[in-house]
């Protein structure tokens, strides 16, 4: 691969990065035990049964957000880390080099399109 392209997609996923992480701060807390674990934040809203099932809903809502954010947020560091180990854009299941058009659409992707789930 062309380095002007690894810069381009270096870049693009830093971007990324940065952004996921502002989201997830948004809604949720750095897990102070467990590198890389996020926990949906839970405002208290009050003691009134209204207040209460606000932050219920509220909760319920950031729950699943916060578990998609923190996977791609994870898929993007793994990019990351493969193009500093100079092993980025190989699918991790058969090994062979992955398409550009396949890593300009998903700088992320940690497999070619045969083996995308």
């Amino acid at each position: 691969m062309e380095q002007s392209l690894l810069d381009e997609l270096k870049l693009s996923l830093e971007k990324e990065k940065n952004n996921l992480t502002q989201e997830l701060r948004g809604i949720a807390a750095p897990d102070k035990n467990v590198k890389g674990d996020w926990d949906a934040k839970y405002e208290n809203l009050g003691d009134s049964w209204d207040e209460n099932a606000q932050e219920v809903t509220e909760y319920a809502t950031r729950v699943p957000l916060e578990h998609e954010l923190e996977i791609r947020l994870q898929q993007v560091e793994l990019a990351l880390k493969k193009i500093d180990d100079s092993t980025y854009g190989i699918c991790e299941v058969c090994k062979s080099v992955m398409d550009e058009n396949r890593l300009k659409a998903n700088p992320a992707a940690a497999t070619c399109v045969q083996h995308a789930q």
